[in-house]
Formats: structure tokens, C-alpha cells, sequence
């Protein structure tokens, strides 16, 4: 990979390589900052996008990562449930704060702090899915499998 990579990218492709994924986190000139516009940057299904997206509980303030489809909306209430308490978006700053991205790049791996991750069950019926990669213009593609094994995510049915 070149030297040029960004850093929220690089953090990414170390991770992997860190935790024996040999994938390569791929640079993009345009935006997948959205699951449309990474689904048209990766040329697949919109619902083969995992997008990242970061909760907070509402009384313990804890990151929670919920992976999901891009075709999806999350069920708070299902997610609450899951973590015993009500969950609220966080803004910006708090989600960089938690896993060192930015929105529209938070990753799967490669986090400032542990997070609890839950992986959506539609993801797992394909064979190719793309995440983002630490930045609004980078990517990689993955096996359902791998996502589970490399975030030891709970799958759960978490669809609205």
C-alpha cells in the first residue's frame, strides 16, 4: 500500500493485519460516506454495505457499534433491549472521541476503545459485504464470517 495512505485508513489496514485479516482497505475518490454512495463506489447491492453506526447508552453514556445492513434502519427499542437500558445518537465529536473515525468512515475494528458490537442477521446472506475503512473515502470487502470473527460482534435481528 503507499506511503500516502490517510491515517484513519492506515489505522484500519493495521488492525486487520493485526488480527490476521490479510484485506486490503482501499482509497476511493468519491464519497462513501453514505451506504448509497458506498454502494455505487463499490458496485454492489446497497445492503451489502455494513455501516457502522455509533450508540450511546442513555444513563451509562457506554459506545455501543451496531453493524448494519445499508438497506436497514436499526430498532432502537430491539437495541436497547439488547443493552439493558435506552440508547440516544451521539453527536459527532463523541463518536470520534469513542472509536477515533469520523462519521461516515467508522470502521468495524481498529477502535480508540473497546466497543460493544452488535452485527445485523441480514448481512450474513451474502457472500461479499464492504465496510468503511477509517475515512469517508475508504473501503474494504469482507465475509459476513470474517466481520463476526474479527469484532466478536452478537449477530442479532436488529432490522426496524
Amino acid at each position: 500500500m503507499p506511503n500516502t495512505i490517510h491515517s484513519g485508513a492506515r489505522r484500519v489496514q493495521d488492525a486487520l493485519k493485526a488480527l490476521g485479516f490479510d484485506l486490503q482497505v482501499v482509497e476511493l475518490p468519491q464519497s462513501t460516506r453514505t451506504s448509497a454512495e458506498a454502494a455505487v463506489a463499490c458496485g454492489c447491492e446497497v445492503a451489502q454495505i455494513a455501516k457502522s453506526l455509533v450508540f450511546q447508552g442513555r444513563h451509562s453514556q457506554k459506545p455501543v457499534l451496531v453493524i448494519a445492513s445499508g438497506a436497514n434502519r436499526v430498532d432502537e427499542k430491539a437495541l436497547a433491549a439488547l443493552i439493558g437500558e435506552p440508547v440516544v445518537r451521539p453527536n459527532a465529536d463523541y463518536v470520534r472521541e469513542k472509536t477515533g473515525f469520523v462519521i461516515g468512515g467508522v470502521a468495524p475494528v481498529g477502535h480508540a476503545q473497546a466497543l460493544d458490537v452488535f452485527i445485523d442477521e441480514d448481512l450474513l446472506q451474502y457472500v461479499e459485504i464492504w465496510a468503511a475503512a477509517g475515512t469517508p473515502h475508504a473501503v474494504f470487502s469482507l465475509t459476513p464470517a470474517d466481520l463476526v470473527k474479527m469484532t466478536g460482534g452478537r449477530v442479532v435481528a436488529i432490522k426496524a
